[in-house]
């Protein structure tokens, strides 16, 4: 069975946070997936990873093309990726279940620590997948850099 991470953010966006571990991810030789849960936060998300200006290219495309199977991170709000993705991230609250963190390396829920609905469903999916038997670790960036926090199985 895989591992899922949650990560904390409180002092970082999403659109700094997830690029780090998109990067980590591909070093890893991961294909990955990105899950959200609204077609416009992806799009709004597609715009930013083009846009990161520090040099970098993330590889990425969004769900729905004719090249979804060849893309290195795909981005979507379907519960299937076609690009046969290692890694799930999670974002803006996309449900995960245990059968899908068996199925990947990692999964990742990213989720906004200034947002009480955020944290109390990132709450509720920590409970479900750890009561499921899934090895969780909790991460948090309060301190200024990310510390483990919490860990289960």
């Amino acid at each position: 069975m895989g591992q899922v991470y949650f990560y904390h953010l409180t002092r970082n966006p999403l659109e700094v946070t997830l690029p780090l571990l998109l990067e980590k991810s591909l070093a890893a030789g991961w294909r990955v997936a990105v899950r959200g849960t609204r077609p416009d936060r992806i799009k709004w998300l597609n715009d930013r990873l083009w846009l990161i200006g520090d040099g970098s290219f993330l590889p990425h495309g969004v769900a729905g093309g004719p090249y979804d199977a060849d893309q290195p991170i795909l981005l979507t709000t379907a519960h299937t990726a076609p690009n046969a993705a290692q890694c799930l991230m999670a974002i803006d609250g996309a449900d995960v279940t245990a059968p899908e963190i068996a199925s990947h390396e990692r999964t990742c829920i990213l989720f906004d620590g200034n947002d009480p609905d955020a944290v109390a469903h990132a709450r509720q999916q920590w409970k479900s997948l750890t009561d499921a038997g899934a090895a969780a670790q909790y991460w948090s960036e309060e301190s200024g850099r990310w510390e483990k926090k919490a860990e289960s199985g």
